[in-house]
Protein backbone atom coordinates (compact mmCIF):
# COMPACT_ATOMS: atom_id res chain seq x y z
CA UNK A 1 0.00 0.00 0.00
CA UNK A 2 1.06 3.73 -0.71
CA UNK A 3 0.94 6.83 0.93
CA UNK A 4 0.92 9.85 -0.07
CA UNK A 5 1.24 13.11 2.40
CA UNK A 6 1.17 16.82 1.44
CA UNK A 7 3.08 19.16 2.78
CA UNK A 8 1.54 22.38 2.00
CA UNK A 9 3.46 25.61 1.55
CA UNK A 10 2.22 27.54 -1.32
CA UNK A 11 4.73 27.73 -4.13
CA UNK A 12 7.00 25.47 -2.12
CA UNK A 13 4.25 22.65 -1.79
CA UNK A 14 5.13 19.09 -2.41
CA UNK A 15 4.25 15.43 -1.79
CA UNK A 16 5.78 12.63 0.00
CA UNK A 17 5.19 9.37 -1.30
CA UNK A 18 6.09 5.95 1.56
CA UNK A 19 5.28 2.68 0.38
CA UNK A 20 7.23 -0.39 -1.87
CA UNK A 21 8.55 0.74 -5.14
CA UNK A 22 7.90 4.10 -4.94
CA UNK A 23 11.25 5.13 -6.11
CA UNK A 24 10.18 4.07 -9.52
CA UNK A 25 8.24 7.43 -9.54
CA UNK A 26 11.62 9.41 -10.36
CA UNK A 27 11.22 10.08 -13.47
CA UNK A 28 7.71 11.00 -13.97
CA UNK A 29 8.54 13.52 -10.94
CA UNK A 30 11.66 14.69 -12.97
CA UNK A 31 9.07 15.20 -16.19
CA UNK A 32 6.93 17.15 -14.27
CA UNK A 33 10.21 20.35 -12.96
CA UNK A 34 10.63 20.40 -16.62
CA UNK A 35 14.62 19.21 -16.01
CA UNK A 36 16.90 18.84 -18.48
CA UNK A 37 19.68 17.25 -16.31
CA UNK A 38 20.37 15.73 -13.14
CA UNK A 39 22.99 14.86 -10.31
CA UNK A 40 22.12 11.99 -8.38
CA UNK A 41 24.38 11.87 -5.54
CA UNK A 42 23.96 8.30 -3.92
CA UNK A 43 25.48 6.78 -0.70
CA UNK A 44 23.90 3.62 -2.07
CA UNK A 45 24.73 0.58 -5.15
CA UNK A 46 23.85 1.65 -8.89
CA UNK A 47 20.96 -0.29 -9.18
CA UNK A 48 19.76 0.97 -6.05
CA UNK A 49 19.11 4.43 -8.07
CA UNK A 50 16.17 4.59 -10.46
CA UNK A 51 16.08 5.67 -14.01
CA UNK A 52 15.70 9.63 -14.35
CA UNK A 53 14.58 9.43 -17.66
CA UNK A 54 17.24 12.76 -18.77
CA UNK A 55 20.96 12.91 -18.75
CA UNK A 56 22.12 11.82 -15.66
CA UNK A 57 25.53 12.47 -13.58
CA UNK A 58 26.46 9.78 -10.54
CA UNK A 59 28.42 10.84 -7.74
CA UNK A 60 29.23 8.88 -5.05
CA UNK A 61 28.25 9.90 -1.06
CA UNK A 62 29.54 8.31 1.87
CA UNK A 63 26.59 8.60 4.82
CA UNK A 64 27.76 9.32 8.48
CA UNK A 65 27.95 12.45 10.94
CA UNK A 66 31.91 12.57 9.70
CA UNK A 67 30.50 13.68 5.96
CA UNK A 68 28.11 16.06 7.23
CA UNK A 69 31.09 18.86 6.56
CA UNK A 70 31.23 22.34 4.48
CA UNK A 71 34.23 20.90 2.53
CA UNK A 72 32.00 17.84 1.10
CA UNK A 73 28.94 20.82 0.04
CA UNK A 74 32.11 22.19 -1.64
CA UNK A 75 33.28 19.64 -3.76
CA UNK A 76 29.40 18.75 -5.10
CA UNK A 77 28.93 22.15 -6.02
CA UNK A 78 32.32 21.94 -7.70
CA UNK A 79 31.17 18.66 -9.53
CA UNK A 80 27.72 20.31 -10.39
CA UNK A 81 29.45 23.58 -11.97
CA UNK A 82 31.68 20.78 -14.18
CA UNK A 83 28.70 18.81 -15.27
CA UNK A 84 27.01 22.20 -16.13
CA UNK A 85 23.64 21.64 -14.28
CA UNK A 86 21.50 25.00 -14.34
CA UNK A 87 18.76 26.47 -11.79
CA UNK A 88 16.65 24.32 -14.09
CA UNK A 89 18.02 21.16 -13.69
CA UNK A 90 17.63 19.24 -10.66
CA UNK A 91 20.10 17.20 -8.08
CA UNK A 92 18.54 14.03 -6.21
CA UNK A 93 19.36 12.41 -2.91
CA UNK A 94 19.54 8.74 -2.62
CA UNK A 95 21.11 7.40 0.70
CA UNK A 96 20.65 7.99 4.67
CA UNK A 97 20.23 11.55 6.64
CA UNK A 98 23.96 12.52 6.04
CA UNK A 99 23.49 12.10 2.32
CA UNK A 100 19.82 14.26 2.60
CA UNK A 101 21.30 17.02 4.65
CA UNK A 102 24.25 17.36 2.67
CA UNK A 103 22.53 17.19 -1.05
CA UNK A 104 20.25 19.26 0.40
CA UNK A 105 22.38 22.41 1.43
CA UNK A 106 24.54 21.76 -2.16
CA UNK A 107 21.30 22.38 -3.66
CA UNK A 108 20.43 25.09 -1.80
CA UNK A 109 23.36 27.19 -2.54
CA UNK A 110 24.40 25.96 -5.77
CA UNK A 111 23.35 28.84 -8.30
CA UNK A 112 21.40 29.94 -5.01
CA UNK A 113 18.99 27.41 -5.63
CA UNK A 114 18.77 24.33 -7.70
CA UNK A 115 15.46 22.14 -7.04
CA UNK A 116 16.07 18.61 -5.05
CA UNK A 117 14.67 15.50 -4.47
CA UNK A 118 15.19 13.13 -1.98
CA UNK A 119 14.73 9.40 -1.97
CA UNK A 120 15.71 8.43 1.61
CA UNK A 121 16.81 5.07 2.12
CA UNK A 122 17.29 4.72 5.33
CA UNK A 123 13.96 4.71 8.24
CA UNK A 124 16.04 7.93 10.13
CA UNK A 125 15.88 9.99 6.81
CA UNK A 126 12.02 8.18 5.92
CA UNK A 127 10.80 9.51 8.85
CA UNK A 128 12.55 12.77 9.82
CA UNK A 129 15.67 14.31 7.80
CA UNK A 130 14.32 13.87 4.06
CA UNK A 131 10.84 16.09 5.17
CA UNK A 132 10.77 19.49 6.16
CA UNK A 133 13.21 21.28 3.86
CA UNK A 134 16.12 21.83 6.79
CA UNK A 135 19.99 21.01 5.51
CA UNK A 136 22.87 21.82 7.41
CA UNK A 137 26.58 20.64 7.96
CA UNK A 138 28.64 20.25 11.22
CA UNK A 139 31.22 22.51 12.51
CA UNK A 140 33.56 21.11 15.34
CA UNK A 141 31.79 23.43 17.49
CA UNK A 142 28.20 21.36 17.06
CA UNK A 143 25.62 19.58 14.93
CA UNK A 144 24.21 21.18 12.25
CA UNK A 145 25.45 24.92 13.06
CA UNK A 146 25.39 25.80 9.12
CA UNK A 147 22.82 25.38 7.04
CA UNK A 148 19.96 26.95 5.17
CA UNK A 149 16.21 26.03 4.32
CA UNK A 150 15.56 24.47 0.97
CA UNK A 151 12.46 22.81 0.52
CA UNK A 152 12.41 19.58 -1.97
CA UNK A 153 10.10 19.14 -4.79
CA UNK A 154 9.51 15.94 -4.16
CA UNK A 155 10.02 12.86 -1.31
CA UNK A 156 10.03 9.60 -2.48
CA UNK A 157 10.36 7.25 0.62
CA UNK A 158 10.43 3.62 -1.01
CA UNK A 159 10.45 1.11 2.29
CA UNK A 160 12.12 -1.41 0.23
CA UNK A 161 14.93 0.38 0.99
CA UNK A 162 14.48 -0.89 4.34
CA UNK A 163 14.63 -4.38 3.97
CA UNK A 164 18.40 -4.66 3.66
CA UNK A 165 18.69 -2.04 6.27
CA UNK A 166 20.94 -4.13 9.86
CA UNK A 167 19.08 -4.13 12.80
CA UNK A 168 21.07 -0.81 14.73
CA UNK A 169 20.13 0.84 11.56
CA UNK A 170 16.49 0.48 11.86
CA UNK A 171 16.85 1.19 15.43
CA UNK A 172 18.76 4.74 14.66
CA UNK A 173 15.40 5.59 12.37
CA UNK A 174 12.83 3.99 15.40
CA UNK A 175 14.27 6.99 17.93
CA UNK A 176 12.66 9.29 15.88
CA UNK A 177 9.02 7.24 15.95
CA UNK A 178 9.57 7.19 19.73
CA UNK A 179 9.91 10.89 20.24
CA UNK A 180 6.63 11.74 17.91
CA UNK A 181 4.89 9.86 21.14
CA UNK A 182 5.16 13.02 23.06
CA UNK A 183 4.95 15.38 20.57
CA UNK A 184 1.31 14.86 18.87
CA UNK A 185 1.79 11.59 16.78
CA UNK A 186 -0.47 9.42 19.42
CA UNK A 187 0.86 5.83 20.52
CA UNK A 188 2.07 4.51 17.46
CA UNK A 189 3.09 1.29 19.07
CA UNK A 190 2.10 -2.19 17.19
CA UNK A 191 1.32 -0.57 14.18
CA UNK A 192 3.11 -1.84 11.05
CA UNK A 193 6.28 0.37 10.25
CA UNK A 194 5.27 1.60 6.88
CA UNK A 195 2.20 3.38 8.68
CA UNK A 196 4.76 4.50 11.75
CA UNK A 197 6.39 6.10 8.44
CA UNK A 198 3.09 7.78 7.02
CA UNK A 199 2.40 9.12 10.68
CA UNK A 200 5.76 10.83 11.57
CA UNK A 201 5.61 11.98 8.05
CA UNK A 202 2.22 13.55 8.72
CA UNK A 203 3.13 14.74 12.07
CA UNK A 204 6.52 16.78 10.65
CA UNK A 205 4.25 18.23 7.54
CA UNK A 206 1.86 19.71 9.96
CA UNK A 207 3.85 21.01 11.89
CA UNK A 208 6.29 22.52 8.91
CA UNK A 209 3.24 24.02 7.50
CA UNK A 210 2.29 26.40 10.77
CA UNK A 211 5.81 26.40 11.05
CA UNK A 212 8.39 26.02 8.59
CA UNK A 213 11.44 28.62 9.44
CA UNK A 214 11.59 27.02 12.93
CA UNK A 215 10.35 30.03 14.42
CA UNK A 216 7.84 28.53 17.26
CA UNK A 217 5.77 25.47 17.06
CA UNK A 218 8.32 23.74 14.75
CA UNK A 219 10.71 23.65 18.18
CA UNK A 220 8.53 20.03 18.97
CA UNK A 221 10.31 18.20 16.41
CA UNK A 222 13.81 18.79 19.11
CA UNK A 223 11.94 16.80 20.97
CA UNK A 224 14.66 14.52 23.30
CA UNK A 225 17.34 16.47 20.75
CA UNK A 226 19.25 18.94 22.96
CA UNK A 227 20.66 15.88 24.55
CA UNK A 228 20.68 13.87 21.98
CA UNK A 229 23.15 15.89 19.73
CA UNK A 230 25.20 16.43 22.97
CA UNK A 231 25.66 13.19 23.33
CA UNK A 232 26.61 12.08 19.86
CA UNK A 233 29.37 14.73 20.14
CA UNK A 234 30.33 13.43 23.67
CA UNK A 235 30.78 9.97 22.41
CA UNK A 236 32.37 10.88 18.84
CA UNK A 237 30.01 9.62 16.99
CA UNK A 238 30.05 6.34 18.20
CA UNK A 239 26.14 6.87 19.46
CA UNK A 240 23.82 7.06 16.27
CA UNK A 241 21.67 10.02 16.21
CA UNK A 242 18.36 7.95 16.81
CA UNK A 243 20.00 5.97 19.83
CA UNK A 244 21.10 9.74 21.18
CA UNK A 245 17.40 11.22 20.81
CA UNK A 246 16.02 8.31 22.61
CA UNK A 247 18.42 8.67 25.55
CA UNK A 248 17.65 12.28 25.30
CA UNK A 249 14.01 11.63 24.87
CA UNK A 250 13.92 10.24 28.35
CA UNK A 251 16.14 12.65 29.77
CA UNK A 252 13.54 15.00 28.85
CA UNK A 253 10.30 13.33 31.03
CA UNK A 254 12.62 13.24 33.55
CA UNK A 255 13.55 16.72 33.96
CA UNK A 256 9.99 17.82 33.17
CA UNK A 257 8.95 15.57 35.61
CA UNK A 258 11.74 17.13 37.91
CA UNK A 259 10.63 20.85 36.51
CA UNK A 260 6.99 19.62 37.83
CA UNK A 261 5.78 20.10 34.53
CA UNK A 262 4.48 16.22 34.57
CA UNK A 263 3.58 13.65 36.90
CA UNK A 264 5.31 10.77 37.64
CA UNK A 265 3.19 8.21 35.59
CA UNK A 266 4.31 10.44 32.32
CA UNK A 267 7.39 10.46 33.47
CA UNK A 268 7.55 6.66 33.44
CA UNK A 269 5.73 6.60 29.88
CA UNK A 270 9.00 8.12 28.65
CA UNK A 271 11.05 5.30 29.57
CA UNK A 272 8.16 2.73 28.73
CA UNK A 273 7.60 4.03 24.97
CA UNK A 274 11.74 4.15 24.27
CA UNK A 275 11.91 0.56 25.61
CA UNK A 276 9.33 -1.06 23.65
CA UNK A 277 11.35 -0.04 20.43
CA UNK A 278 14.36 -1.27 22.31
CA UNK A 279 16.25 1.37 22.16
CA UNK A 280 18.94 2.84 25.27
CA UNK A 281 17.24 4.78 27.55
CA UNK A 282 20.47 4.98 30.00
CA UNK A 283 23.86 7.46 29.69
CA UNK A 284 26.83 6.28 28.41
CA UNK A 285 29.00 5.63 31.94
CA UNK A 286 32.12 7.58 30.79
CA UNK A 287 30.14 10.80 29.87
CA UNK A 288 30.89 13.97 31.74
CA UNK A 289 27.93 15.75 32.43
CA UNK A 290 29.50 19.37 33.17
CA UNK A 291 30.72 18.81 29.31
CA UNK A 292 27.17 17.43 28.27
CA UNK A 293 25.51 21.00 29.68
CA UNK A 294 28.58 23.10 28.11
CA UNK A 295 27.66 21.69 24.73
CA UNK A 296 23.67 21.78 25.77
CA UNK A 297 24.01 26.02 25.92
CA UNK A 298 25.59 26.19 22.05
CA UNK A 299 22.29 24.35 20.97
CA UNK A 300 20.27 26.47 18.62
CA UNK A 301 17.04 26.87 20.82
CA UNK A 302 19.61 27.80 23.71
CA UNK A 303 18.88 31.63 23.32
CA UNK A 304 18.23 32.29 27.05
CA UNK A 305 20.13 29.92 28.60
CA UNK A 306 19.32 26.11 28.44
CA UNK A 307 16.38 25.63 26.50
CA UNK A 308 14.60 21.89 26.02
CA UNK A 309 11.66 21.20 24.43
CA UNK A 310 9.69 19.42 27.21
CA UNK A 311 5.88 17.40 28.13
CA UNK A 312 3.94 19.59 30.27
CA UNK A 313 0.15 20.04 31.01
CA UNK A 314 -0.56 21.62 27.55
CA UNK A 315 1.83 19.38 25.62
CA UNK A 316 5.06 19.91 24.46
CA UNK A 317 6.51 23.15 24.11
CA UNK A 318 9.80 25.10 24.07
CA UNK A 319 10.72 25.83 28.11
CA UNK A 320 13.84 28.22 28.27
CA UNK A 321 15.63 29.25 30.94
CA UNK A 322 15.82 26.14 32.73
CA UNK A 323 18.00 25.96 35.58
CA UNK A 324 21.19 24.21 35.10
CA UNK A 325 21.47 23.11 38.64
CA UNK A 326 18.04 21.13 37.87
CA UNK A 327 19.94 20.19 34.83
CA UNK A 328 22.49 18.58 36.10
CA UNK A 329 20.48 17.09 39.10
CA UNK A 330 18.52 15.39 36.56
CA UNK A 331 21.65 14.10 34.26
CA UNK A 332 22.83 12.50 37.93
CA UNK A 333 19.70 10.80 38.66
CA UNK A 334 19.76 9.03 34.72
CA UNK A 335 21.46 5.72 35.20
CA UNK A 336 24.56 4.91 33.45
CA UNK A 337 25.74 2.04 30.99
CA UNK A 338 29.03 1.02 29.20
CA UNK A 339 28.87 2.97 25.42
CA UNK A 340 29.06 -0.60 24.36
CA UNK A 341 26.11 -1.81 25.88
CA UNK A 342 24.42 0.65 24.61
CA UNK A 343 25.30 0.67 21.00
CA UNK A 344 24.96 -3.25 21.14
CA UNK A 345 21.21 -3.86 22.79
CA UNK A 346 19.24 -1.66 24.60
CA UNK A 347 18.30 -4.67 26.83
CA UNK A 348 21.15 -4.08 28.69
CA UNK A 349 20.14 -0.85 29.68
CA UNK A 350 17.58 -2.24 32.18
CA UNK A 351 20.50 -4.19 34.00
CA UNK A 352 21.68 -0.50 35.01
CA UNK A 353 18.44 0.81 36.16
Amino acid sequence: MRTTVPVRLGDRSYEVLVGPGVRASLAGVIRRLGAHRAVVVSARPREWVPDTGVPTLLLPARDGERAKTLATVEALCGEFARFGLTRSDVVVSCGGGTTTDVVGLAAALYHRGVAVVHLPTSLLAQVDASVGGKTAVNLPEGKNLVGAFWQPSAVLCDTDHLSTLPPRELRNGLGEIARCHFIGAGDLRGLPLAEQIAASVRLKAAIVEVDERDAGRRHLLNYGHTLGHALELATGFALRHGEAVAIGTVFAGRLAGALGRIGPARVAEHLAVVGHYDLPTALPADVDPVGLVRQMRRDKKAVDGLGFVLDGPGGAELVTGVPEDAVLRTLGEMPRAPLAALVGAAATDAAST
